[in-house]
């Protein structure tokens, strides 16, 4: 267990659980017939498909694990049911504004859930750190590689 929560939306946690299963219950038995079949055709140090499906088979085992332990570690926290919708907290779309009043949408989700590009940041960058618990008007600073940035809270919203 890691000393911060691993928060996860329940959309987020219902992809995780997919892709595990897809691992489990698709791939990984496709791969094990194509080493079998592989394995039954003779010396197995010059057959590419036992060689490559060894190889596929040990990477998927390597990420259902990661995946299983992703999984046990996550705190899943519904952004809908959020007693105090005035201040950001974990799941909020928080509307901000630079010195420059260079406005920018941010979603605040789990770390293993973030896209940037898509305007979906982690619970644990210094973004979504400085403005937890802020409330509209509130400014923020921000310590980036950039520099330092001020940034005030324009909006902040929720699911329904």
């Amino acid at each position: 267990m890691t000393a911060h929560p691993n928060y996860i939306s329940p959309e987020g946690f219902a992809k995780l659980r997919a892709e595990y299963d897809h691992l489990l219950g698709v791939e990984r038995p496709q791969v094990v017939e194509v080493v079998s079949w592989a394995a039954g055709n003779g010396d197995r140090s010059e057959n590419g498909d036992y060689l490559y499906g060894r190889k596929r088979m040990r990477e998927i085992d390597g990420q259902l694990r990661r995946l299983s332990r992703k999984m046990k570690d996550a705190k899943v926290v519904d952004p809908k049911t959020q007693p105090d919708k005035g201040r950001v907290y974990f799941g909020a779309t928080v509307t901000i504004a630079d010195e420059d009043d260079k406005r920018r949408t941010v979603t605040i989700v789990g770390n293993d859930e973030a896209d940037a590009s898509a305007g979906r940041i982690g619970w644990g960058t210094p973004i979504a750190r400085a403005l937890r618990g802020a409330a509209v008007g509130d400014l923020r600073r921000v310590m980036l590689p950039a520099g330092e940035k001020e940034y005030e809270v324009m909006a902040i919203a929720y699911p329904e």
